[in-house]
C-alpha cells in the first residue's frame, strides 16, 4: 500500500477539531519528522526516555509504509497525534487496536483536540472491522485516567470490580 494515500477503510474520519473545522488526517511518509518531533516533545515533557527524532522518524518512515500502524494528525500545522497499531486477535473477528499515543501540544489542551482525535481513532478501528481499542494509561495519571473514562473507557472487566492491570517485560 502507498502510505502517502489513504487506504480506502481511513475515509471515514469524521470528527471535527475545533480549528477551523479541521478533520484529523493519516499522516504520509512527509509527515513522518513531524510525527518525531511531536512523539519526542511528548515523552520529554513527562520526563520519559526517548530514543530522539532521528532514531523516531527512521521507525516511523518504516512504520507508516505498512498498514499496521496508523498515525492520525490534527491541525495546520500538526497541533495533535495519536498512533494506532492493529492486530489481530482470537477473541475478535477484525482486528484489535492499540492507542499507543495521543497527545496535544500543551498550548492548545482545553480545546477538544484530543477528543477529535480519540473519535477519529475510534472511527478508524471500526471502518477496520474492530471491536476493540485498547489504551494503557499510567495509575497516577488522572487526568488521562479521567480523558479516557469520559469517552467511555474503563479499566474493569464486565461484572468485575476490580481493575485490570497491565504488565511487560522489556526483552
Amino acid at each position: 500500500m502507498d502510505a502517502a494515500s489513504p487506504a480506502p477503510h481511513d475515509e471515514a474520519m469524521t470528527s471535527d477539531d475545533s480549528q477551523g473545522g479541521q478533520r484529523p488526517r493519516r499522516a504520509t511518509l512527509d509527515d513522518a519528522a513531524v510525527v518525531a518531533q511531536m512523539l519526542h516533545d511528548f515523552n520529554t515533557e513527562f520526563s520519559t526516555p526517548t530514543p530522539g527524532t532521528q532514531e523516531l522518524e527512521s521507525r516511523l518512515t518504516q512504520l507508516l509504509a505498512g498498514d499496521d500502524v496508523v498515525v492520525l494528525l490534527t491541525g495546520e500545522p500538526a497541533s495533535g497525534v495519536a498512533v494506532l497499531s492493529f492486530r489481530p486477535n482470537v477473541w475478535y473477528r477484525g482486528p484489535v487496536a492499540i492507542l499507543d499515543e495521543l497527545y496535544v501540544r500543551p498550548e492548545l489542551r482545553g480545546h477538544r483536540l484530543g477528543s477529535a482525535l480519540l473519535d477519529a481513532a475510534l472511527d478508524l478501528v471500526r471502518d477496520r472491522g474492530g471491536a476493540l481499542l485498547e489504551i494503557n494509561v499510567d495509575g497516577e495519571d488522572t487526568d488521562a485516567r479521567r480523558f479516557y473514562e469520559a469517552h467511555g473507557f474503563t479499566n474493569t472487566e464486565p461484572n468485575q470490580t476490580d481493575p485490570m492491570l497491565y504488565y511487560y517485560r522489556e526483552l
